[in-house]
């Protein structure tokens, strides 16, 4: 009798649940996902597949909304008024930075292993180099996962290298006004630059002149009156003197750079890895070609020192489902969503193991051989003024309306204005 009972307690329990609707297989988890992307860029399209594989695998939904580079500025406000976001991205510097009060602490997830990461803890598949970053920008504790890694390099065109007879990038300063001379030989100016690279590529001279300390001080005390300078104005003046450096330079404004180079008409421009997905759909057979920018001097820094970076993902400390986020997480960074995710974007993977794309594998040994990390810029684009400041007299340089002398001049502090001006 009380079997009898027990049973039919149990099935009426059943009944019950089953007319109000409480299935549990029905009551899946939902994580909120804030993403950087814009839904037409291929990162948003393989995170959406992505998605959808990951709630078939685990039951886990995930609500991705799609803010492109407006999260800059939609987020905090979204955050501060306690909307349920799980997990957001961004660039790795400023998740740390502007967002760091809502940063859950990972360490703890980090330490464990998942089903894609082979049995190993999280932690030792992911890219060393980055992860130590991410450590570093968190005080010693892990606040963020890098994903889609990039660093600033000179990325080339390998087929008009062939045609100049060009067997191997330059490491030097002599080698590569080489190979400018080698280009201009075959009709085709070896460099370009545009408006929005200018002061990464003053910056990058500064730091292979006097190394990346002194050029931070430049910035820090405002003074633009040492030798470097000077030998900066030469270098260029001379570059564009010898038509090394593109015509239209001077007059570019960004992405006029890149479309010089996808069209074939430049060799070289100091940028990113993430160029080649940047012009993929106009030059989609271009042969891409990588290397650290040269070393300049015995003063300053050679090609063990580049900037490198990435874009990454954070969880809300207030968020409801932190396991399930850091979950989602895991799932685009290590295995075959890591992989489809550098070839589609034709980008860095974030996992140790993920081959990179055949684009980017020069950039692969630059990256592995990079032992000090510079700022974005070496600093240069730190202070707006400056920056513009820059961006003036190098358009000047460049098309001869100052000489090197004029370009120093035009850098130099202004005593009768304080001492310590830069205008």
């Amino acid at each position: 009798m009380k079997k009898n009972l027990g049973v039919l307690i149990v099935s009426m329990q059943l009944l019950c649940c089953l007319l109000a609707g409480c299935n549990e297989k029905t009551e899946k988890t939902k994580i909120v996902y804030w993403s950087m992307w814009r839904k037409e860029e291929p990162q948003a399209q393989v995170i959406l597949d992505a998605a959808k594989a990951f709630t078939r695998e685990t039951d886990i939904i995930v609500d991705i909304v799609f803010n492109g580079r407006n999260i800059r500025s939609a987020l905090l406000p979204a955050l501060n008024a306690g909307e349920p976001i799980d997990v957001f991205d961004e660039d790795i510097e400023r998740v740390s930075s502007e967002w760091k009060d809502y940063l859950l602490p990972l360490d703890e997830y980090t330490a464990k292993a998942y089903p894609t990461t082979e049995g190993k803890p999280y932690s030792t598949v992911l890219n060393k180099q980055l992860y130590n970053l991410a450590k570093e920008l968190g005080g010693g504790t892990v606040k963020n996962i890098p994903y889609q890694p990039s660093a600033f390099v000179v990325m080339y065109n390998k087929d008009l290298f062939a045609q100049a007879g060009i067997e191997k990038p330059p490491k030097t300063w002599s080698e590569f006004l080489r190979v400018c001379e080698r280009l201009k030989a075959i009709g085709v100016p070896a460099i370009t630059v545009d408006d929005l690279y200018m002061a990464c590529l003053f910056g990058y001279n500064m730091d292979r002149l006097v190394g990346e300390r002194a050029t931070l001080n430049m910035i820090q005390n405002k003074d633009f009156s040492g030798w470097q300078v000077l030998e900066f104005g030469k270098i260029w003046e001379n570059m564009a003197k010898k038509g090394y450096i593109s015509a239209d330079a001077a007059s570019n404004v960004w992405p006029a750079g890149q479309n010089e180079m996808a069209a074939g008409k430049v060799a070289m421009y100091l940028n990113g890895t993430w160029l080649p997905n940047e012009i993929k759909n106009r030059a989609p057979h271009f042969k891409w070609g990588a290397f650290a920018w040269p070393a300049m001097s015995p003063k300053g820094d050679g090609i063990e020192a580049n900037n490198y970076g990435s874009q990454s993902f954070a969880v809300n400390k207030n968020s409801k489902h932190p396991e399930a986020a850091f979950r989602f997480i895991v799932w685009l960074t290590t295995g075959d969503w890591d992989a489809v995710l550098a070839d589609e974007s034709i980008g860095i993977p974030a996992g140790n193991n993920t081959p990179w794309p055949a684009q980017l594998a020069e950039a692969n040994v630059i990256v592995n051989n990079t032992t000090n990390r510079l700022d974005w810029a070496v600093g240069m684009e730190k202070s707006p003024q400056i920056h513009a400041k820059i961006q003036e007299n190098f358009k000047k340089l460049i098309s001869g309306e100052l000489n090197a002398a004029g370009f120093a001049s035009a850098m130099h502090i202004d005593s009768r204005r304080g001492g310590n001006q830069i205008f």
